[in-house]
């Protein structure tokens, strides 16, 4: 029994085991969450819930992945989530000091620049990777997050500054 809890933190409630591309579908599922919390609770509770999910995954992925060093199975998407939620946290707090809930395309550009360097994996965000432990396995989508959420605020601010 709590093997199945495990599998449901990690796979965040089993998203993981959509195919194809499991990362994805966890991204995704963690986007629609996270916005929906910032959307009808605000700013606070999407941080909050942010770190939550993120401590849950260090917690659970070091379990699950205890007998398994250096493994980084696809299905574990609690990573993605914690991720997802780090980048979603930039675009969110320019909307909050306008004192306005977030609205797109912030958080599809969070997504699209979480996904590319989650995938891409440069610099910080693969050095992460390569640790081949469970702390990895969490902290390169961290370090994905933060350079997606950094790139979004960038991208909003050259396309209301210069573009428009």
């Amino acid at each position: 029994m709590a093997a199945r809890w495990l599998q449901a933190i990690t796979t965040f409630g089993f998203v993981g085991r959509l195919r194809p591309a499991p990362g994805t579908w966890g991204t995704a599922a963690g986007l629609a969450l996270l916005w929906a919390v910032e959307r009808f609770a605000g700013f606070g509770p999407l941080v909050a819930a942010t770190a939550v999910i993120t401590a849950l995954g260090f917690w659970a992925v070091a379990r699950e992945l205890r007998d398994r060093p250096g493994e980084d199975p696809s299905e574990i998407v609690i990573d993605e989530v914690a991720g997802i939620g780090v980048a979603l946290i930039f675009p969110a707090a320019g909307f909050w000091l306008r004192d306005m809930s977030m609205v797109w395309p912030g958080p599809v550009a969070a997504f699209l620049f979480f996904r590319l360097f989650d995938i891409w994996k440069p610099w910080l965000v693969g050095r992460a990777d390569r640790r081949g432990d469970a702390a990895g396995v969490m902290l390169d989508d961290l370090w994905a997050g933060l350079f997606a959420g950094i790139c979004t605020v960038i991208a909003a601010g050259l396309w209301h500054g210069l573009i428009r």
